[in-house]
């Protein structure tokens, strides 16, 4: 029958309602004289017939006036009640109008309000008696997954309503920290204490606790993820406070926890005066703009209003996505910027320096580079010509067009390396370090460069967070490379504002650090993961656990350890994250002799010379000899075959090409 009546169109539903309220309207006077003379059978309604045509004609009116009929039963909200209520109060007072002006007297002034409790009684009470059949109706109809929401305020109370209406959750229980609030009910569902959310998981057979607190301080979310861990129940979360107010997320979109909530502190606000002052206005360039920080850079950058930005990316793919979005960005926040894209690689030293120069740039940001260590470690050498070559074409090019600054995006991995994409960076910031020396010793360089170096960042390709919330929901094993391995972490957006805001303050060779706090264990993270998505960890100690870890070893060039300054001493600078390292450089004259011999060695794919030249050019480069017997040593090597093969084409090409002896 209910399902019947749901599939009804709206007008006929309306039509429904407004009968059946033309029916209890007379009905409510007849209850009132019925209880006013404590019979079945009262007195004076020959007299006073009319009230029953009457009050249907007044009330019908008034009530569809009011909006009542436009509401759906199913979501019916206090504008409803109150409809009700202004509806039958405002005819009663019109009943009391019309008996003085016909001066029909005798007429009981209880029976007047009485009429008005019943009239409320049943034409309110039969919409929340079909509200809740119908809301019953779906509860058994969807099998609804029963949860706690964690937060009973406005978030929690908003979410509740949205989630008995939909087809997905069942909240059964609020949770909250607020002694005044435990205790309460609040849509017909009780407040309790945190401390008893064990108990209510056990006995209302909950599997999910949905935290409700979007305006939460990072810290105390962690701290309330910490006391849900041990439960053996998944936690999701609603999206953040800014994602609600720009109506980007809804308050029954739970999500999976953010690793941010994991690993995260409270991100320090940026200062608007370092954000803009390399960007507002001017013509800004990001190299490598389709990778995960050169795109938040172009979406943080296009904000701050440039007068053009200009995407140079190598990836086609990449730098349609990345165009396209800022695009909508465009068009969506009315920003006057113009956005450019540019197919290109920073190995191109004429490309670069025409594209500078064309544009007028004024900053340039340089997130051009390959990251991923084993890759690089079996490919080391395009990863010396993109991550070094690359770099020092990109800031001659800048230095020749008059860039005002520079700004490379390093990485901690640059610091003692033990792998060539690290090593590799670093003498990245060693050649700009050496040309900021050239131009001192020339007169001052027209060009600021300086380096931002950090951590991990979250979510980025190859982080292990999505990693392993992939081999979480396809039931496990979760791999870690070692038991003792840590890392740092940043989320993206942070460390790009960061990267802006250390840019807007480099005089010149300079080398920022981003404080990125403490450094996680990442076998640590995966287990708080694991618990968290509502599974156990598998191992001995618990063998009946749901997913295991395994240790698969560290990969090429990967270290236990990641470090963020190469010497003891550093420096605090105008911002409260971002330290300024004092470090040694080679001036550039010595540098420049290695540069080319490793130039050459790369022309000429000689893997052994490139491996050499890196370590006398770096220092603190120790590679770990494992790593290298297995490049070096072990045969056949598809790859070493085929530099040996280019190595001896070049050689038979070379003498060839001599002219023959006399």
């Amino acid at each position: 029958m209910h399902r019947k009546l749901a599939a009804l169109p709206r007008r006929t539903k309306q039509l429904i309602m407004v009968g059946a309220d033309m029916a209890m309207l007379p009905l409510a006077v007849w209850s009132a004289f019925a209880l006013r003379f404590g019979t079945v059978a009262p007195p004076y309604l020959d007299r006073f017939w009319w009230l029953f045509i009457a009050t249907p004609l007044l009330t019908i009116p008034i009530l569809y006036a009011l909006g009542l009929y436009r509401a759906i039963v199913r979501y019916m909200s206090t504008q409803a009640v109150f409809a009700v209520v202004n509806g039958v109060g405002l005819s009663a007072l019109l009943i009391i109008a019309m008996s003085l002006m016909l001066d029909m007297r005798g007429l009981p002034r209880s029976v007047v309000l009485l009429y008005a409790l019943f009239a409320l009684l049943y034409i309110g009470g039969s919409r929340f008696l079909i509200r809740t059949s119908l809301q019953s109706l779906i509860r058994r109809r969807t099998n609804k997954e029963p949860v706690v929401i964690y937060g009973a305020g406005a978030a929690g109370l908003q979410s509740a309503a949205a989630l008995l209406n939909g087809n997905e959750y069942e909240p059964v229980a609020f949770v909250d920290d607020n002694p005044a609030l435990q205790g309460m009910v609040m849509h017909g569902i009780k407040v309790h204490s945190p401390e008893l959310l064990s108990k209510l998981a056990a006995a209302l057979e909950v599997s999910y606790v949905l935290l409700a607190m979007p305006s939460l301080s990072r810290l105390r979310r962690n701290a309330i993820l910490d006391r849900l861990e041990p439960l053996p129940v998944r936690v999701k979360t609603l999206p953040g406070l800014a994602d609600l107010v720009s109506g980007a997320a809804r308050v029954d979109e739970f999500r999976e926890v953010d690793i941010e909530d994991l690993l995260g502190r409270d991100p320090v606000i940026p200062q608007q005066r370092l954000l803009g002052q390399c960007i507002h206005g001017k013509v800004v360039m990001v190299t490598g703009a389709g990778g995960t920080i050169g795109s938040e850079l172009c979406r943080q950058i296009l904000r701050l209003a440039p007068q053009a930005l200009i995407l140079y990316e190598l990836s086609e793919p990449a730098l349609y996505r990345i165009e396209q979005e800022l695009q909508r960005i465009v068009q969506a926040e009315g920003i006057a910027a113009e956005v450019v894209p540019l197919l290109g690689s920073v190995t191109e030293r004429a490309m670069l320096r025409r594209v500078m120069s064309g544009w007028g740039v004024h900053t340039v940001y340089h997130a051009a580079a390959y990251k991923h260590v084993p890759i690089v470690e079996h490919n080391y050498i395009s990863g010396v010509r993109n991550n070094i070559f690359g770099t020092w074409y990109a800031a001659e090019a800048a230095l020749a067009a008059g860039v005002e600054r520079f700004v490379l995006v390093s990485t901690d991995k640059a610091v003692r390396p033990t792998n060539v994409m690290g090593a590799s960076k670093r003498l990245a910031e060693l050649v700009l370090q050496g040309l900021h020396d050239r131009g001192t010793r020339e007169g001052g360089p027209a060009t600021r460069f300086c380096m931002v170096r950090f951590g991990n960042v979250l979510g980025s390709s190859g982080s292990v967070v999505p990693l392993f919330r992939e081999q979480i929901q396809s039931g496990g094993p979760v791999t870690v490379t070692d038991p003792e391995v840590t890392r740092y972490f940043m989320t993206i957006p942070e460390a790009t504002a960061l990267v802006i805001q250390a840019g807007a303050m480099g005089q010149g060779g300079d080398v920022f650090v981003l404080d990125m706090g403490d450094s996680v264990k990442i076998v640590d993270l995966a287990r708080r993961m694991i618990h968290l998505a509502g599974y156990e960890v598998c191992d001995e100690e618990n063998p009946d656990g749901d997913i295991a870890i395994t240790f698969t070893g560290l990969r090429p060039g990967e270290k236990l350890y990641e470090e963020l300054l190469i010497g003891a001493v550093d420096a605090p600078t105008q911002h409260p994250m971002i330290r300024q390292a004092q470090e040694s450089f080679q001036p550039w004259p010595q540098l420049q002799p290695h540069l080319d011999k490793l130039l050459r060695a790369c022309d000429r794919f000689n893997c052994e010379a490139v491996r050499k030249l890196l370590l006398e050019s770096v220092s603190g480069f120790q590679p770990t000899p494992d790593i290298h017997d297995l490049i070096w040593q072990r045969e056949p090597r598809p790859s070493v075959a085929i530099v040996r093969h280019i190595e001896e084409g070049l050689a038979v090409a070379a003498s060839r090409a001599q002219p023959p002896k006399s």
